[in-house]
């Protein structure tokens, strides 16, 4: 039986600087085992396992309305302007290279994984039942960071499905069972609650068709959502070209994502450290 989570104190020392912490043996572990765990459900459903580039260009991500839909979380890469550093060199009072000093940011860190699966399948015409799982580091611009719940680098399972409509929600519908079997065995209350994302124009009918039929449910652990199930509708592929094979027209998509780190920031705190968290987790596996 776990003891109340208000008694507790966070486990570890974990070395948190501007949102990047460190994690230790232990975590690490635990780590690895919450993700082939997630990684498993993809492939025991058909899903092909990817490995996908940590950068994106700037110019596809903001043809996806990234910039327009998620500034406040936007991070993007710019290197070093060799001819311009020698008058614009590190500043060692801010730890900062200014401006003057870089070339234009061309590469954007993304804030989930499922943005490079559309991009490498863009142009691309696809079976109406596909599955592909990857896992990737992912990039938020927060307003105040906390260790495990809120990073500025953090990892990311999901499951992402292209095809027909019904492939979409019904992957949706099958993984939100599995999250909550999966919640149950571990004895990890969560609470499910509608969410939006902002894939669409605010003013648009398809935002207001979000508003009436969530597109976005979290699963949260207290306050903080640990995993999430999505729908795009045909966003993606009529954005990225992507196309169903038997039909021509474009593809419907839904995402499940785990945001690795909150799962072992719920985990601990229910089960009070690396050790029991990880034993749950083991138990969990065997009994489903």
């Amino acid at each position: 039986m776990s003891t109340p989570a208000e008694t507790r104190t966070p486990p570890g020392p974990i070395d948190d600087r501007a949102g990047l912490p460190a994690l230790g043996p232990e975590g690490t572990a635990l780590l690895r085992l919450l993700d082939e765990t997630f990684e498993s459900w993809g492939v025991a459903a058909g899903a092909r396992v990817m490995t996908l580039p940590p950068l994106l260009p700037t110019a596809d991500l903001a043809r996806l309305d990234y910039y327009d839909n998620f500034p406040h979380q936007a991070v993007v890469v710019a290197p070093l302007d060799l001819e311009r550093r020698e008058s614009a060199p590190f500043c060692c009072e801010t730890g900062c290279f200014p401006c003057d000093a870089l070339q234009p940011a061309a590469l954007g860190l993304p804030s989930a994984s499922c943005y490079g699966v559309y991009l490498h399948h863009q142009g691309q015409a696809v079976p109406s039942d596909t599955l592909v799982t990857v896992v990737g580091w992912c990039f938020r611009k927060e307003e105040r960071y906390e260790q495990l719940r809120r990073q500025l680098g953090f990892r990311m399972r999901e499951v992402v499905a292209m095809g027909s409509k019904e492939h979409a929600q019904r992957h949706l519908e099958t993984f939100a069972e599995k999250i909550t079997a999966f919640a149950e065995a571990l004895d990890l209350p969560l609470r499910r609650e509608a969410a939006c994302d902002p894939f669409y124009d605010k003013g648009g009918p398809k935002a207001l068709m979000q508003r009436l039929v969530p597109v976005k449910y979290e699963f949260l652990f207290e306050d903080l959502a640990i995993s999430s199930v999505n729908t795009h509708r045909n966003f993606f592929g009529d954005r990225c070209s992507i196309t169903l094979a038997d039909t021509g027209g474009p593809v419907f998509t839904s995402c499940v994502a785990f945001g690795l780190e909150r799962w072992l920031s719920a985990l601990t705190r229910r089960h009070g450290g690396w050790e029991a968290a990880t034993e749950a987790v083991a138990r969990a596996r065997s009994v489903l």
